[in-house]
């Protein structure tokens, strides 16, 4: 069995994948601009920094700490060596730290050597400076207490490192991570809802069009869906099915007008004929051949009028036309007199009934007659070799239920999707010894209907079939 797919669910799912591979995208792009960003202004400040520590000092006393201002709550390194490679400066965190004083050397040695100092400017108030710093490059590296943020830059007169730890950038950013981790989500959350409601909407006329197909009976080949209001992509859908009704109501007023006029035509000439057998086989010598060939036709003509009152009945339930005279039947009085008939006709089977007083419809005595004479006359059928049926009735909700059951062989399941096919006798090897042309249960469902009820095959055990009429109670 195919695996049954909801369109409106995946046009939600795609629509929420869509946009939250977008926001996801948005997300890391934005975050990333927002650590560069951060990044980049700590840069700039640990530039400044570096340009105010490597300012010359007197060589004839020691030189004051050089002082650093930083817009951050996290702690600050900073190492001044003089152009012999002596420790001019060094902060706490540089002597405590082993591993950090390691980096700054480290990133000072690999720092290019300044270029030599200008010489001495004849007029310094008209003349610019020629020297130029060679610009600090600027890393990321992580000890085993903290990941700080270095720059190095080599002065004439002096060298200088600075570090500052990312500890407040860190958390700064992980704070906006989290905000992304729950506004993401929520947004795809939204996304989605979103998306299943507007599909809804977009999805409303193939919903009307569902609602009208499953209105489409015999009697509902007339429906037809408005286009006024259609949206412009499900226009030609419309029309096309609209067309399709009318073929189908064309065609089937077609079959039924077909099949009413052959019975209305087939009814007066074999009337006429049973009559005149019926007189003929009345002046004809007792017991003689020719009785005997017209008892076979007077039996064969009988069965064709059958076929043609099936017919006509049919054609008019086709065509919802059957005209049903309505008063109330007593069901319960109708099966014990049937069962009555069965015991005579079949002594050999075992009947069991259980069948409570008071069962009430309102329906045409004569059809529902027809509908239990049917289903009896199959069990009878179809029954086995000492036998026996088994015929229940009883009240459910507002309607009442009866059940006739009989021992059988198994039907086939190709055969119970079809048994209530025109003309469908199931299998031949089952049935060539049992008269009937397979109208009969087609006829007694459309009687069925035409009462709002139904009648239906029941699952049952091995070796027996049961089917149940359903009719609506008669109003008290």
């Amino acid at each position: 069995m195919k695996q049954l797919r909801s369109f409106r669910l995946r046009i939600a799912l795609l629509s929420a994948a869509l946009a939250g591979s977008t926001l996801v995208g948005f997300g890391a792009v934005s975050w990333l601009q927002i650590y560069n960003a951060k990044i980049s202004g700590l840069d700039v400040e640990l530039l400044n920094q570096l340009m105010r520590a490597s300012r010359p000092h007197q060589q004839e006393r020691l030189p004051p700490p050089p002082r650093v201002e930083i817009n951050t709550k996290n702690p600050i390194a900073l190492l001044v060596l003089d152009a012999n490679g002596e420790i001019v400066f060094q902060s706490n965190l540089v002597s405590t730290d082993s591993e950090l004083n390691r980096l700054l050397v480290e990133r000072l040695r690999l720092t290019p050597l300044a270029p030599p100092p200008p010489r001495e400017r004849l007029n310094p108030a008209l003349e610019p400076p020629s020297f130029r710093p060679i610009p600090p490059q600027f890393v990321t590296a992580k000890t085993a207490t903290a990941i700080w943020r270095i720059g190095a830059a080599k002065f004439p007169y002096n060298q200088v490192a600075i570090a500052v730890s990312l500890e407040a950038v860190n958390q700064e950013m992980a704070t906006i991570r989290n905000i992304f981790l729950v506004s993401i989500p929520t947004a795809l959350l939204m996304v989605a809802v979103g998306a299943w409601l507007i599909s809804g909407g977009a999805l409303r006329p193939i919903n009307q069009l569902t609602g009208v197909i499953q209105q489409v009976t015999v009697k509902g080949l007339d429906q037809r869906i408005p286009i006024g209001t259609t949206d412009v992509e499900f226009v030609q859908l419309i029309v096309v099915f609209n067309q399709m009704l009318e073929r189908l109501e064309r065609s089937f007023t077609q079959a039924s007008r077909f099949s009413a006029d052959a019975a209305h035509e087939l009814k007066t000439p074999l009337t006429i004929l049973q009559g005149e057998l019926e007189r003929t086989l009345q002046q004809v010598e007792p017991g003689s051949e020719v009785q005997q060939s017209l008892s076979n036709l007077l039996d064969e003509v009988r069965r064709l009028s059958g076929i043609m009152r099936k017919l006509l009945l049919l054609s008019l339930a086709d065509a919802g036309q059957m005209s049903l005279y309505l008063v109330e039947v007593d069901m319960s009085g109708l099966l014990m007199e049937m069962v009555e008939d069965v015991e005579l006709l079949a002594p050999s089977l075992t009947v069991e009934t259980d069948i409570p007083s008071g069962l009430k419809v309102e329906g045409d005595r004569d059809l529902l007659m027809q509908v239990l004479q049917n289903l009896l006359s199959n069990a009878i059928k179809y029954n086995l070799a000492q036998g026996w049926m088994k015929i229940y009735a009883g009240k459910m909700s507002t309607n009442i239920q009866i059940t006739i059951a009989n021992a059988s062989k198994d039907i086939p399941q190709s055969d119970r999707d079809r048994l209530f096919d025109r003309f469908y006798r199931g299998d031949p090897a089952r049935t060539r010894q049992v008269e009937g042309i397979g109208l009969g249960l087609s006829l007694a469902r459309e009687i069925a209907r035409a009462h709002r009820g139904d009648l239906t095959l029941d699952s049952t055990l091995n070796g027996q079939t049961a089917f149940t009429l359903t009719l609506p109670m008669a109003h008290q």
